[in-house]
């Protein structure tokens, strides 16, 4: 019955004996790997993937020998004929030291496509803020030093009402361009747990949210700490959760989900442990075109929406190596955010 099950599934499956020999796989990995089960059955994990770093096996045995499930994203596997194919790895253990394996082919080049666009978009995102600097922030001043030196001459309390409302406003401007500058400090890293930064945020937002919005959590409690601005990481997630709990009209879920990651590639460095981040809502996701340009500063799908979070969010984790993934439909939105685990090391 089971067999039928997974011979039915579009994810390849494969299933390895305590001594890590292949003895089953369905009918979507005979596909992946290009060979019939006739000829891969029984043959060990070496024979089968011949990894440079042996990433795969290495894994295999820790998945057996600990008992704790793995996930592998982008791993390159070389095929029986190598053959190449990059796959996100789901590694499960059973019972007798067994352990399954779910393969998930992912397009390389479209990756590469997607952080070049991920990139482009950072830059256009710098010039556009120079620019904005250079022709809003340095006029403003003055702007606002002119009314200040005119409300210290006027005597008549009414005229002086009028000054007072050029400098506020020039003071809301001047805030709103600095939200967009965001942080011109380095992040000032110390040992964070995410789980700290996630609750915080959640406690800000569920305050903020309407009490039929339910922020919900799925932790991982295995990620181990790492190093991190806590104030930049809080306000990038704060930015995209506001955003999640925005897109839900009345009623609805934001949920806040943290899984580890092993040998995971962000932006072409490799790190041998990585956090994910996903920020789930079942609102009412985002429309297509815009997909590819929610990142750029002053760009959103609200009507009283500046544009600003998501592009502040975006540079506060590529300034901790990290970068911010978006998948989204109709009642699925999904923000992750994927951080390097970089640990700090004490001299002695």
């Amino acid at each position: 019955m089971y067999k039928r099950l997974l011979d039915n599934l579009n994810t390849a499956v494969l299933l390895f004996d305590s001594d890590l020999k292949l003895c089953y796989l369905n009918t979507a990995a005979e596909i992946l790997l290009a060979d019939s089960a006739r000829q891969l059955l029984k043959i060990s994990a070496e024979q089968l993937f011949k990894l440079s770093d042996a990433a795969f096996v290495s894994n295999l045995k820790h998945c057996r020998d600990a008992g704790e499930s793995l996930i592998d994203y982008a791993l390159e596997l070389n095929r029986v004929g190598n053959q190449s194919v990059f796959v996100n790895v789901s590694l499960t253990p059973l019972e007798k030291n067994e352990i399954i394996v779910e393969l998930l082919p992912i397009d390389n080049r479209l990756r590469i496509s997607q952080e070049e666009q991920l990139h482009a978009q950072q830059n256009a995102a710098c010039l556009m803020v120079r620019g904005l600097a250079h022709e809003i922030k340095n006029p403003l001043g003055g702007l606002r030093g002119a009314a200040q030196l005119l409300d210290s001459e006027l005597s008549n309390a009414e005229l002086k009402e009028y000054t007072q409302v050029i400098m506020e406003e020039a003071d809301r401007l001047q805030g709103l361009v600095n939200r967009m500058l965001g942080s011109n400090e380095l992040p000032n890293k110390q040992q964070l747990n995410i789980h700290e930064i996630l609750e915080r945020v959640r406690l800000l937002v569920q305050s903020e949210a309407n009490e039929n919005i339910t922020i919900r959590c799925d932790y991982d409690p295995s990620i181990p700490e790492f190093l991190g601005d806590k104030n930049q990481l809080i306000q990038a997630v704060l930015n995209i959760v506001r955003n999640a709990v925005q897109a839900i009209s009345d009623s609805g879920n934001v949920i806040l989900k943290t899984r580890i990651c092993r040998h995971a590639t962000i932006e072409r460095q490799h790190y041998k442990l990585a956090l994910r981040c996903e920020i789930i809502d079942d609102g009412i996701g985002i429309a297509p075109d815009m997909l590819n340009k929610i990142f750029y500063p002053m760009v959103t799908g609200r009507v009283e929406g500046t544009g600003l979070g998501l592009s502040i969010a975006q540079t506060l984790i590529s300034q901790h190596q990290g970068v911010i993934e978006c998948h989204s439909e109709k009642g699925r939105t999904v923000f992750a955010i994927i951080l390097p685990i970089i640990f700090q090391h004490n001299s002695i």
